[in-house]
Parts: structure tokens; sequence; C-alpha cells
């Protein structure tokens, strides 16, 4: 098993796992809220399409992690709305 951070707590992957599969093994089904009402948000279409599932890895938002790879210790955190603080 391989590790990576989630708002600085540590969680296993499996080799070949993207980052949400990663988060969704864990039961972690929900990382991202919108920004207007707060709503949770997780993986839904598990291929790209919907963007529901964006998170920051390594200081960059807005990566889908139904798509990104999971890498030995990248660091996720997870998103309010857009990912950028200002906005």
């Amino acid at each position: 098993m391989s590790r990576l951070t989630v708002d600085g707590e540590p969680l296993e992957f499996r080799p070949g796992q993207t980052v949400g599969a990663a988060l969704m093994a864990a039961g972690i089904l929900s990382w991202r809220r919108t920004t207007h009402r707060g709503a949770p948000r997780g993986l839904f279409c598990g291929i790209g399409v919907c963007f529901d599932c964006l998170v920051t890895v390594d200081d960059v938002p807005n990566q889908r992690a139904c798509l990104t790879p999971a890498r030995e210790g990248m660091r996720i955190r997870t998103q309010e709305g857009t990912g950028h603080d200002q906005l």
C-alpha cells in the first residue's frame, strides 16, 4: 500500500487507483462543497465530465479526483467552491 494525505490525514491507496477511487475506498464520499449552498459533492460521473469531484492536489486547485492518479506523498485538500481562497 502507498500513502498520500487528505487535509493532513494519512490515507492508504492501492497502486493504479485514482484519487477519487482512493477516497471512496476509504469511505470518504464527499470532499467538496458548492459555493452558494454548501452542498456536498464527491464522485458522480467518474469519467471527468461533471467536475463534481474537484480537489486541490499539491496546492493546485480544481483537479478532477476521478481522473487524477494517486501518487505516493501526494497532498490532497478538500475544497470549498472553486478552491481559490479569494473567490
